[in-house]
């Protein structure tokens, strides 16, 4: 059980003598005693990366605004990138769906037990809510949007203004078989989650898996990546591999990679939400 008074600081910044010390000094002084910390530093790019969690001692008082009016000196000293979220607060996340629902059927599943610490606000497809069934979705707020070449736009204004709305803080495409827009990819730039097999750039469109059975892979995965203007190439977040063999069936292979994309895709947004993953250019920085 984390506590109520527990938070966590994200920081990002070039690389500098005193970063650590004068980060544990401010939460010193603040009444911050250290419950994990991590940090890395990238000698390719001289970029500093760290996550502290920390615990207010109860006679310290003040709030997270305090929190991070001390620590605004410190981040400015180092034109730092930062967060400073307290745990207790969930994230709000959007669902994107569409005719596939193995992932949306998981994502569902980890937060009703409680494995994912989240709100869901809303889930969009744009196919109508018997696809999915009644049961698995229950009271969550459901959006159905068509979209067609012709409506694309006004589908994707349709998204975003939900967005707005529910103040989304994380949207997850969960096998969302949808391109999004140049435009709307840069509107939710570092908080939206894709998930895809692992075989790209090899075996694009439709039916990857029984490309993949005709060519006698050995290897199938999928890969769960940050949302970018370039299809399919935003920084990673997670991935992982399964081996095949020659009595798999094209059948076999999409059973198999469903299950892959799944717990891919739940661990991502699972390292998301506990502030473990930070952005460093075309990649990604994953706290253990």
């Amino acid at each position: 059980m984390i506590p109520s008074h527990s938070f966590v600081l994200t920081i990002s910044c070039a690389d500098a003598p005193g970063i650590v010390a004068a980060t544990t000094a401010c939460l010193f002084e603040r009444g911050g005693n250290i419950l994990d910390a991590q940090q890395f530093n990238d000698l390719e790019t001289g970029r500093f990366f760290m996550r502290v969690v920390f615990a207010v001692v109860d006679h310290a008082g003040g709030s997270i605004q305090d929190l991070r009016r001390g620590f605004d000196a410190v981040a400015a000293h180092f034109s730092m990138h930062w967060s400073l979220r307290s745990q207790a607060d969930r994230r709000r996340v959007m669902i994107l769906a569409s005719r596939p629902d193995h992932c949306l059927n998981d994502l569902i599943y980890r937060w009703r037990t409680g494995e994912l610490p989240m709100d869901i606000c809303a889930i969009v497809s744009n196919y109508p809510r018997e696809t999915y069934g009644l049961a698995t979705i229950g009271d969550i707020p459901f959006h159905m949007l068509p979209v067609s070449r012709e409506t694309r736009m006004q589908q994707e204004a349709g998204i975003w203004r939900l967005v707005q709305e529910t103040g989304t803080d994380l949207v997850v495409l969960a096998r969302y078989m949808q391109i999004l827009s140049d435009g709307l990819a840069a509107k939710l730039f570092g908080r939206c989650i894709n998930i895809h097999h692992s075989f790209l750039p090899g075996f694009k469109g439709a039916r990857p898996y029984h490309q993949a059975h005709e060519r006698g892979v050995k290897l199938i995965g999928a890969t769960s990546h940050f949302v970018t203007a370039a299809l399919d190439e935003g920084p990673i977040i997670e991935q992982d591999v399964e081996r095949i063999s020659h009595r798999d069936t094209p059948e076999d292979l999409v059973r198999k990679g469903r299950d892959i994309e799944r717990r891919v895709l739940a661990r991502a947004v699972h390292t998301y939400l506990d502030d473990r993953v930070i952005l460093n250019g075309r990649k990604t920085i994953v706290f253990s």
